[in-house]
């Protein structure tokens, strides 16, 4: 760990170096990637360093060729590169490039190019560090002040499932104490479901996945019929309160209905508790709140495609807070939409023994399409191990792919996935955990004979282990 920050120390003094220039940004559209692209603003913007800033669904040559006839001498690419270096370095040869990435990275020797990335150090940089935790560290090393960006970096953590319960990591915790030492997060132990602070309370109960409540979660009656057996006093106006409006007394209830309710089908039943982190100066009932109902909104920025409201906000632009909460309301009318159309569609997917192939083709954003992934592989639907390959078409005549699996950790689904893209061609990348490709519209039939191949092999040697 050590050489990894004194490795970002250098790279800062290599890019104070260059003098004065126009620098060029370039960042990926989620959570991660918006958080690292407003500490990277913030940071040059205190230094009085000019720059432009772009945001991309993927890195590919189109983004390449453009940047090529840009004159912006320095380029920095935030949350993504590492699966493109050779690219990067033939096409931007006469640019000094710095690239901030924590993805897997492309086999390639490097001859000019800036790189950063934690794997490098011998860093599981899938679950120990984000891209905005190395932006912060990078702003950090320019000038102590960028302290204060510290809770955005923890945005960009959460966004990417880095914490659970608690950051494992020193790095992730080291960013978590600056965050509290600086005044901006509060830590606390409270129930650990989305939508807390916002949602009211028979709807945080009706979608809680994590944790899973039997006969509660996805059933509407069950959630107003679980609120009702608890004796709660859960409405206030003829309306239900939100969860952060409840009694002690009635918190207490909700605890312990919950574990009584989970009781022979959880193994850790009781698991319901957990940290909380909560922003300070933001409003109780303020989706900006909560750190982790903020890396959702920051995805739905990214997601309806607006991703420079969600840098606005974290930046602390008013009127960018205001649309990015209006954008977060949109954002869940199409999680909606895009469950309800899985949930009406789920018989007609490709079933393998073990994985699923969910072709969504034309009927759902191809935006939406690991976000779908994403809640799917933590609902129980499918069977623990489960590999779901998930499909959508775009509007420029490609097909996004976003692979996640079943709550299971031992399964590399990025190489899972670059294995069936060297197959039919395109682009991959991810992480091991969760992992995407972009393919032409053209190879789908062939996409997915290559992925039931591919997956039927890695069941077998599964099963052999």
């Amino acid at each position: 760990m050590d050489d990894f920050l004194n490795a970002i120390k250098d790279l800062v003094k290599k890019f104070k170096s260059l003098g004065d220039s126009t620098v060029k940004i370039i960042s990926h559209l989620d959570a991660d990637g918006l958080s690292s692209s407003a500490i990277i603003a913030s940071a040059f913007k205190r230094e009085g360093i000019k720059f432009s800033l772009q945001t991309v669904r993927q890195l590919d040559d189109s983004i390449l060729d453009e940047l090529k006839r840009e004159h912006s001498k320095i380029v920095f690419f935030l949350d993504l590169g590492s699966g493109s270096l050779s690219k990067i370095e033939s096409v931007l040869n006469d640019r000094e490039i710095f690239i901030l990435d924590h993805h897997t990275i492309e086999n390639y020797k490097i001859k000019k190019i800036n790189f950063l990335n934690p794997h490098l150090y011998g860093i599981d940089a899938s679950r120990d560090i984000s891209c905005s935790g190395i932006c912060y560290f990078f702003a950090k090393a320019m000038n102590k002040d960028n302290m204060d960006m510290a809770h955005v970096a923890l945005l960009g953590a959460i966004g990417d499932m880095q914490e659970n319960n608690g950051f494992d990591s020193d790095l992730n915790n080291f960013i978590l104490d600056d965050a509290v030492n600086f005044g901006r997060v509060e830590v606390k132990v409270g129930l650990r479901m989305f939508g807390v602070q916002t949602r009211p309370l028979n709807k945080v109960l009706e979608y809680s996945t994590d944790p899973f409540i039997p006969n509660v979660t996805g059933s509407e009656e069950g959630a107003k019929r679980f609120i009702e057996e608890l004796g709660i006093d859960a409405k206030a106006g003829g309306r239900y309160k939100k969860l952060v409006q409840l009694s002690q007394e009635d918190l207490k209830k909700l605890v312990t209905g919950i574990i009584l309710r989970r009781l022979g089908s959880e193994e850790q039943p009781d698991d319901v508790l957990g940290k909380i982190y909560l922003l300070d100066g933001e409003e109780d009932d303020s989706p900006m709140r909560s750190c982790k109902e903020y890396s959702t909104l920051l995805n739905a920025c990214g997601r309806m495609n607006k991703p420079s409201v969600g840098i606005g906000s974290c930046l602390g632009d008013t009127k960018a807070k205001e649309e990015a909460i209006s954008l977060l309301l949109d954002y869940k009318r199409e999680i909606i939409n895009t469950l309800n159309w899985f949930h009406q569609n789920k018989n007609r997917f490709i079933h393998g023994d073990n994985y699923v192939i969910i072709n969504a083709e034309d009927k759902i954003r191809d935006t939406m399409i690991g976000t779908l992934a994403s809640i799917v592989s933590r609902n129980n639907i499918y069977e623990k191990g489960t590999v779901l390959v998930a499909m959508a078409y775009t509007i420029d005549g490609y097909i996004k792919i976003s692979v996640r699996s079943v709550y299971d950790q031992n399964i590399d689904l990025r190489k899972v996935i670059n294995d069936i893209v060297g197959v039919v061609g395109g682009i991959s990348g991810g992480h091991k955990y969760a992992a995407g490709a972009l393919i032409e519209q053209e190879k789908e039939e062939e996409f997915i004979n290559a992925c039931k191949k591919n997956l039927d092999k890695l069941i077998v040697v599964a099963d052999n282990v």
